[in-house]
């Protein structure tokens, strides 16, 4: 029933009316093939469409994947979709599948194996024509079993293994702000270095170590500290630093979440971002700019980040070979790490200098 309280346009009534095979019309319309009816001319086809449009018919989705044996909708999974990250990268994801005529939806799986089995289990027995992983383990043995089952599925924001993904090139990322650090004169750094099973935080703390390797620098592992990707976990891994001796002059977080608990760790001991020690994020999330100390981060290509996961896909869903892809990062400088230079923490540009780094990516 339409919204109008009529009843919905059929193939039916349109091949009734038109005085044609039902199997002519759907040809005509939907470019199927069923050997029931015959090849229809052009005149035949122009009356056709000139009638569905006269009648405002619409495909039924349903009778359409029954055709195809094609769904049209891709499931996606995510750690949390609270995280801004992430709902930025799925709002890419969703944009181009509309623009290929695709629906999605999403689930989380908080990051915990058991739940991403689960939910990748749900999500198949919805019929998806494909899945897009944004929770992947870096081991890649789960979705070595996901593969085995024959889903098309693509990888954002974290790679694993061989499997077709695309992120940013978190390595290049974390570079950049060894070599930012390293200009103003930091030597005894430190990194919080989020989850390790998850590609982004190794390749950004792996990205940044080896900046200050090449200058002859080497972290200790005790300035390394791993933590959950959000504001608790970079408190915590601040405290321990802290609690550490002498606390480093700078410090990396491989996430801005996990940055903006550094910044709390430090103005709870009395310690100034940006003068006192230097503090870094990566993402660029919008929240990174309007911060009372605005953070210098990496900014990583969220939105298309989603889109490009969506184009390869859409290839993959067509038969083609697709081979992954890093996205390009940007630094943007902000007070967090320049204040003793700009005069103090409240001073300064709170929108930032974006660089982009002139070496090939690594």
């Amino acid at each position: 029933m339409c919204a109008n309280g009529t009843s919905a346009v059929t193939l039916r009534m349109l091949a009734d009316q038109l005085g044609l095979h039902v199997s002519t019309v759907s040809r005509a319309l939907h470019g199927t093939s069923d050997e029931s009816g015959r090849a229809a001319s052009p005149a035949t086809v122009e009356r056709i469409r000139r009638l569905a449009t006269e009648l405002d018919y619409r495909p039924n989705p349903h009778a359409a994947s029954l055709r195809t044996r094609r769904s049209n909708l891709i499931g996606v999974l995510v750690p949390r979709l609270s995280d801004i990250v992430l709902a930025m990268i799925y709002e890419g994801i969703e944009e181009a599948a509309a623009e290929h005529d695709l629906s999605t939806f999403v689930a989380n799986t908080r990051d915990l194996p058991e739940i991403q089995r689960i939910r990748t289990d749900m999500v198949l027995a919805r019929r998806v024509d494909g899945m897009i992983f944004g929770d992947a383990y870096v081991d890649a043995r789960f979705l070595g079993e996901v593969a085995a089952r024959g889903v098309p599925f693509v990888l954002v924001n974290r790679r694993a293994g061989d499997l077709p993904s695309v992120t940013c090139n978190d390595h290049l990322g974390g570079r950049l702000l060894g070599e930012h650090l390293l200009e103003l004169g930091h030597r005894d750094v430190a990194v919080v270095a989020g989850e390790p099973y998850a590609s982004t935080g190794i390749d950004r703390t792996e990205g940044f170590v080896s900046a200050y390797a090449e200058a002859g620098i080497e972290i200790p592992p005790r300035r390394i500290v791993r933590s959950p990707f959000d504001a608790t976990g970079g408190r915590a891994a601040a405290e321990q630093l802290l609690a550490d001796g002498r606390p480093p002059s700078a410090i990396f977080a491989v996430n801005d979440f996990a940055a903006i608990g550094v910044l709390g760790a430090l103005r709870d001991h009395g310690l100034h971002a940006g003068t006192d020690i230097a503090v870094a994020g990566f993402n660029d999330t919008p929240l990174a700019a309007e911060l009372p100390v605005p953070l210098t981060t990496v900014r990583s290509p969220m939105h298309e980040m989603g889109r490009r996961g969506i184009e390869l896909l859409v290839r993959l869903l067509r038969g083609e070979q697709v081979e992954s892809e890093q996205l390009r990062p940007e630094l943007v400088v902000r007070v967090s790490t320049t204040g003793a230079l700009l005069g103090g923490g409240s001073s300064g540009s709170k929108q930032g200098v974006a660089r982009t780094h002139l070496h090939p990516p690594a």
